[in-house]
């Protein structure tokens, strides 16, 4: 077999950058949007019938529990690619267009899910990070319509929440307190940029939005992993979640692509500096206008802001009363 037909999954070190990339030929042979198939759906192979959402392995994974050895390379460092990829399949129902459309029981059913897989994956020796997050729309990828989302179980922490975390933690011995909720405080007394809130949970747009229509939905109380929530707090996570994604959804006359990730503590250790919240970044900046992360953002790495956060939170909080009223 050609070298490039090999079987490779392997994590590859970007000395520039200090950074893991995760390395896989194997996503190659994932189906694309398929028409005629839907491998999510009910009474298939993997799904069988009498669930209300599912949490499969990942066919085409970018990690692996028992990974093959990786190459190696006089001058670059590779490491095995030791993890898991799971797809959370949230609904058996194929025709729901998004998250938001389910019942807040559901949601709230899906979460608990979740954070069952957490402590499941948390015990495990390479286990370092637990990602749960959610591609919607054609525009940014996604391969399958069927609603879902995904899980990747790293051996390392992600690039972004790293800078979070050394930044939380700066400000921990600095100020003596949460960075995160010192956030908090001050998007509640600015008002302009909360677009809902609830007994637990706040959701607002925040000052320094990277994307047109950029959401994050924090916990009052300091928390940092999603295993350390209480019932109520994920019946109330479900409740500003199905809103906060029905007001994206609604802005424009089609559904809003994004992006929504969830941010939280690594594994292992203690990071009693942290505070979980969840990201979500819409992609439009107007009608039918996709907002592309081009040269500045992708080669420059700083985000330009061609609105004003204030103005689009006032927007999508119009959105969020409507579906609130609905």
């Amino acid at each position: 077999m050609d070298d490039d037909k090999k079987f490779v999954i392997e994590l590859r070190w970007d000395p520039t950058l200090g950074e893991w990339v995760m390395v896989s030929n194997v996503r190659s042979a994932r189906p694309w949007q398929p028409t005629s198939f839907c491998p999510f759906c009910p009474g298939n192979e993997e799904t069988g019938y009498g669930w209300r959402a599912l949490i499969l392995e990942n066919r085409f994974p970018m990690l692996m529990e028992l990974p093959p050895e990786p190459s190696t390379h006089r001058f670059y460092k590779t490491a095995k690619s030791y993890g898991k990829c799971y797809v959370v399949v949230e609904t058996p129902e194929h025709s729901i267009d998004d998250l938001s459309d389910l019942s807040i029981d559901q949601i709230s059913y899906v979460i608990n899910l979740i954070g069952e897989k957490q402590r499941e994956e948390s015990e495990k020796r390479h286990a370092q990070y637990f990602l749960w997050f959610r591609n919607k729309g054609r525009e940014i990828g996604v391969s399958l319509t069927h609603p879902h989302s995904q899980i990747y179980v790293t051996p390392f922490i992600p690039i972004r929440v790293l800078r979070e975390l050394n930044n939380a933690e700066r400000y921990w011995h600095e100020n003596k307190r949460c960075l995160f909720c010192d956030i908090i405080d001050i998007e509640k007394e600015d008002k302009i940029r909360v677009l809902l809130e609830n007994e637990f949970w706040v959701s607002f747009m925040p000052f320094y939005a990277h994307w047109p229509f950029e959401v994050h939905i924090y916990p009052k109380r300091h928390v940092q992993l999603l295993t350390q929530l209480t019932s109520k707090e994920i019946e109330q996570l479900a409740q500003i979640l199905k809103y906060s994604l029905c007001g994206l959804k609604n802005l424009f006359s089609k559904p809003m692509p994004y992006i929504m990730v969830l941010h939280q503590a690594p594994l292992k250790g203690d990071h009693i500096f942290y505070h979980l919240h969840i990201e979500i970044y819409g992609m439009l900046r107007e009608e039918g206008k996709l907002k592309y992360a081009a040269g500045m953002e992708t080669g420059g790495g700083n985000f330009t802001y061609d609105s004003i956060p204030e103005y689009n939170a006032i927007r999508i909080k119009e959105k969020i009363e409507k579906c609130l009223n609905h």
